[in-house]
């Protein structure tokens, strides 16, 4: 288990229950006919089968002790599923974790959110947890209600995960999409509370009538019943609670590095017309998706050019050789801008979506074919046409690298559609002026070539693979960052952080640039939170 994410509330008459959970799935396992969307099967056999089943609960005590307000699904429903193209994990959403190893930790993280574990006014985040029941972030809330004692109801998000970094790493993340969450879920909750008041003011109701124990009684069990679909009139909430919580999980890698760059291009766009007074306005900025699309090199915009094309990292190692492949990929973990120059703009295209692979998304700027030579600062990622000439401070730097591919004269061009290997078609004349050998490091790099040259694993393993290990790199990046720019420890200090993270020996000077230069990456918000904690005298979040 990476990290699940929860919605539970407190229910008057039975408790903190669980509401509704998102676990992930990794691969192997079957394909669903429709994200998003339940999931199919006639046959009780055939969802067992599939590993898919999913019931609130197998105890029929369990199911009996459960008011509306307690539940979401019924038992009968088969969850809900969406699928990370990326990575290929399934992130499942019903009632209750599929696995039962998973319902006794969910089950104290939902109640000690929704009583002990609260920050001061009952609403907003806290962490908690330890390592044997997990750690766990929580958001607790209000949803107003007409018919509940104090016109609302108790609610919290929680996300539970075994690894505390990952967690403590994915604050700035979670707090801004959970609170979006949050306050989609209040402010229609609040339409329906103001329509109901305006019928029947319930205020002046409860003033006005007797009470008695009995009728308290029956009063409390009746509203304790209502849902949560209720309280919002939101017909498809689980639906969309699923694609929320799946969200959650799935774009944690760059998202907040995209919303800020949004934000930059946003604040350009304000100075620009604060300048000029308004005249005419530059074009608009792109959606959050738009950008992600474009980032990560839009493998669709590849797939429109004829020609052949690299199928995955391996298949570009075979092409390249391994010890142009090297030198290639050491430029890439480095930092240094990678030009690529040829005729055919879907084959570099290829060629980009393979390398960025490599890095985090926050480290990667791209400008994937273009007329003119471009700096470094403006992108490490260079596609030029054939005729245009590099810049004698570019060819001459160590900070560089040029793959010139150069089209071969053998029939047509584009004959790769009916099987004729890259090879045949192009030659890649490799060349930089940088004298460091790049066969010791980084060890990242020799992990990576380990992987990708054994046969044994496909081209899908291979790929999570890589994710692993960057995702190891990067959490020691952000250690570094915190230990060395944060709290200013000096040069022998960093030294023994360094011998921690596994960064000394063979490949040392690689690993330590890699780190400096993987810093770039991480957001400016996880940055900043941390820089402002410290000077402010709190305790930092990665503490």
């Amino acid at each position: 288990m990476n990290a699940l994410v929860a919605l539970c509330h407190f229910c008057e008459l039975h408790g903190p229950r669980t509401l509704f959970c998102t676990e992930a799935l990794h691969p192997p396992s079957p394909t669903p006919s429709q994200a998003g969307a339940p999931i199919p099967g006639d046959r009780e056999s055939d969802r067992e089968g599939d590993g898919l089943t999913m019931r609130a609960n197998s105890s029929a005590t369990q199911r009996g002790d459960m008011c509306e307000g307690c539940r979401s699904l019924p038992a009968s429903h088969p969850g809900f599923v969406s699928v990370d193209s990326e990575t290929g994990i399934r992130f499942l959403s019903h009632q209750q974790p599929r696995q039962p190893q998973l319902f006794s930790v969910v089950r104290q993280a939902c109640v000690r959110s929704l009583s002990c574990e609260v920050c001061p006014g009952r609403e907003g985040p806290i962490f908690f947890g330890d390592e044997q029941h997990g750690f766990v972030f929580s958001h607790t809330f209000f949803i107003k209600d007409s018919l509940a004692r104090g016109f609302q109801r108790w609610y919290s998000i929680v996300m539970v995960a075994m690894d505390r970094i990952y967690l403590i790493n994915s604050w700035p993340f979670l707090l801004r999409h959970l609170r979006l969450t949050i306050q989609s879920l209040q402010s229609t909750a609040l339409k329906v509370f103001d329509s109901e008041q305006c019928v029947c003011p319930q205020r002046a109701v409860r003033m006005n009538s007797v009470f008695s124990p009995a009728v308290f009684s029956h009063q409390r069990s009746g509203n304790a019943a209502r849902s949560l679909p209720s309280l919002t009139q939101h017909t498809n909430l689980w639906a969309s609670l699923h694609s929320s919580f799946s969200a959650h999980r799935e774009t944690d890698r760059y998202t907040l590095v995209l919303i800020e760059r949004q934000t930059e291009q946003e604040e350009e766009m304000s100075c620009w017309e604060g300048a000029e007074g308004g005249g005419s306005r530059p074009q608009c900025h792109q959606s959050e998706s738009e950008l992600y699309r474009d980032f990560l090199f839009d493998e669709g915009k590849a797939e429109g050019y004829p020609g052949p094309k690299f199928r995955s990292l391996r298949h570009l190692r075979q092409v390249l050789g391994t010890t142009d492949f090297r030198q290639l990929a050491w430029h890439v973990l480095m930092g240094n801008q990678v030009i690529l120059r040829g005729a055919d703009p879907g084959l570099i295209h290829s060629a980009f979506t393979m390398l960025k692979a490599l890095l985090p998304v926050g480290c990667v700027r791209s400008v994937t074919y273009s007329a003119q030579y471009e700096e470094a600062y403006r992108c490490n990622f260079l596609g030029l046409s054939p005729d245009v000439p590099i810049p004698t401070h570019v060819s001459s730097s160590e900070f560089s690298v040029l793959v010139d591919v150069v089209s071969l004269e053998r029939g047509s061009l584009y004959s790769a559609a009916c099987g004729e290997d890259i090879l045949s078609l192009y030659q890649f004349n490799i060349s930089s002026t940088n004298s460091q050998p790049t066969d010791k490091g980084p060890t990242l790099l020799n992990k990576i070539e380990v992987a990708l040259s054994n046969e044994n694993l496909s081209v899908d393993v291979v790929s999570h693979c890589l994710l692993c290990l960057k995702e190891e790199w990067m959490n020691k990046v952000k250690v570094l960052f915190k230990f060395s720019k944060v709290d200013g420890r000096g040069r022998e200090d960093t030294q023994k952080v360094l011998a921690l993270l596994g960064a000394t020996g063979p490949g040392e000077e690689d690993n330590v640039r890699l780190l400096k230069f993987w810093m770039t990456g991480l957001s400016k918000t996880y940055k900043s939170h941390l820089m402002t904690a410290v000077r402010g005298g709190e305790r930092p979040l990665s503490q």
